[in-house]
C-alpha cells in the first residue's frame, strides 16, 4: 500500500534520466533508497546499486523487492557509514529535504567521502515555487485504488521549513496508516556553497528529471554535480 498511495510512480523515468546522463557509471550508491523502487530500476539496467536508508522496515520491504542479496545498509544522513567507492551517488524524490540547513555541507562531504575523483552526485530539493504551492494548498486529499489519503501541511516560511501528516485510510475501515514529515525548502546558495565546500562542482540544475533549466516556476530542481579531482 505504501508505494501505491504515498510515493511517486516516477521511478523508471528518473533511472532512464540517470542513464542518458552518465557515460562512465558502474556503481551506484542510492541513499535514502527506501523500498528500493529507484534501484530496482537502476540494476534492471545494469547498474551496480547499493542502498542506504535511514528506516529499517523500508529497508526490509527493499530487500523483498530487490532478493535476499540485495546490499542494503542501515544509515542516516548527514553520516553516511557505508563501505566503498562509487562512480555516483544519488539521493533522489525529498531525501535532501529532510536535511537542516546546518547538515547540508556534513552530508555532501559524506557524499564526496564515497564517490571517486570526478563521480556523479545527482540529488533534487524543493524550491520557493514549491514553499508557495505548499502556503496556498495545505491540504492535499484524494483517492486512489479505493484508499482515502490526506496530506495537511504546515508551512513557516521565516524557517523555510515544513512539517507534514500523511495519513491512508484504507477502503475497508481498518486502521489509517500514518506518517509524520519535517522538511526544509533549502536556499540555492546554501545548497551551492555546501557541495562547492566538499569539493564539488555543479554541472547544471534542472527543472526535475528532464533537460530544462531549473527557472522560477520549477517545484523540484535536480543538482548535477561532480567531484573534482
Amino acid at each position: 500500500m505504501y508505494d501505491d498511495i504515498v510515493v511517486d510512480p516516477c521511478h523508471d523515468a528518473v533511472a532512464a534520466f540517470l542513464d542518458e546522463l552518465w557515460d562512465d557509471v558502474h556503481d551506484v550508491l542510492d541513499v535514502g533508497c527506501g523500498t528500493g523502487l529507484l534501484a530496482a530500476e537502476l540494476t534492471a539496467r545494469g547498474y551496480r546499486v547499493v542502498g542506504v536508508d535511514a528506516s529499517h522496515d523500508m529497508l526490509e520491504r527493499a530487500r523483498d523487492r530487490l532478493g535476499p542479496d540485495a546490499a542494503l545498509t542501515l544509515a542516516n544522513l548527514p553520516d553516511l557509514e557505508v563501505d566503498g567507492v562509487f562512480d555516483a551517488v544519488v539521493c533522489t524524490l525529498d531525501g535532501i529535504t529532510y536535511l537542516t540547513p546546518e547538515e547540508l555541507t556534513p552530508a555532501a562531504v559524506a557524499f564526496a567521502s564515497r564517490l571517486r575523483p570526478g563521480g556523479w552526485l545527482v540529488f533534487d530539493v524543493h524550491t520557493d515555487a514549491m514553499m508557495a504551492f505548499t502556503v496556498g494548498q495545505p491540504i492535499v486529499e484524494g483517492e486512489k485504488d479505493g484508499h482515502r489519503f490526506v496530506i495537511e501541511s504546515a508551512v513557516d516560511p521565516d524557517t523555510r521549513r515544513s512539517d507534514t501528516r500523511i495519513e491512508v485510510i484504507p477502503p475497508d475501515g481498518g486502521a489509517p496508516f500514518t506518517e509524520q514529515h519535517r522538511q526544509h525548502f533549502h536556499q540555492p546558495a546554501d545548497v551551492e556553497a555546501a557541495i562547492v565546500a566538499a569539493g564539488f562542482t555543479t554541472t547544471a540544475v534542472r527543472d526535475g528529471y528532464s533537460d530544462r533549466p531549473a527557472d522560477a516556476s520549477t517545484l523540484s530542481a535536480t543538482w548535477i554535480a561532480r567531484r573534482r579531482p
